[in-house]
């Protein structure tokens, strides 16, 4: 093949992946929002549940959202801002159970709140519909941070968002006590799991 038709064919070719490279950074920023959000969190369907197996039983309970909001910029991954529920809050169903609960293990008289403070996000959020984001923050329980990072499950619509996010609490390992008396047994660790939804400002 003459030079000039090899150095055409390699102009050719380095032209066009050149392109392909364009596209493909403009489909990725194209993906997800070009601005930060500000996501504020609705109380009513925001809340934090929980599951403790037992050898006999098995106790489900919730926790009621206290307040709410976020600062995400989807260009960097900083987040901002901290989910916090009332640790007072928190009901399984039985009162004598919530009580000791309340009194012996979350010491909530004193401890009043429970809290997420996220500080980065990995991942890709899309525009709309379903997106998955590995989430870095601290958690606080019983007056102490514990470093988490947690897989979470964002929907945007419009101007709705909403999120689910699930993970381990290994509470008597961080200083909480285990309720469990005699031939009644439960496990160190519970099972929590994060609804959160409100509107994107």
């Amino acid at each position: 093949m003459p030079l000039c038709c090899t150095l055409a064919a390699a102009t050719l070719i380095t032209a066009t992946l050149a392109s392909f490279a364009t596209l493909g950074a403009f489909a990725q920023t194209a993906a997800q929002p070009a601005h930060p959000l500000h996501l504020q969190l609705d109380s009513s369907p925001s809340r934090a549940e929980i599951v403790l197996n037992g050898n006999f039983h098995t106790v489900e309970g919730s926790f009621a959202l206290k307040r709410g909001a976020l600062d995400y910029d989807p260009a960097s991954g900083k987040v901002g801002g901290e989910i916090v529920f009332d640790a007072t809050s928190g009901k399984t169903g039985n009162d004598s159970r919530d009580r000791k609960m309340h009194k012996e293990v979350l010491e909530s008289a004193r401890f009043h709140e429970i809290a997420f403070r996220p500080d980065h996000a990995d991942g890709t959020l899309a525009r709309s519909g379903d997106s998955t984001l590995q989430v870095h923050g601290m958690f606080s329980i019983h007056g102490a941070e514990h470093e988490l990072t947690v897989p979470v499950t964002v929907h945007l619509d419009g101007a709705a968002w909403s999120a689910k996010a699930a993970f381990q609490v290994p509470y008597a390992k961080w200083g909480m006590k285990n309720p469990s008396v005699l031939f009644l047994r439960v496990e160190s660790t519970v099972a929590v799991r994060l609804v959160a939804a409100g509107a994107i400002q």
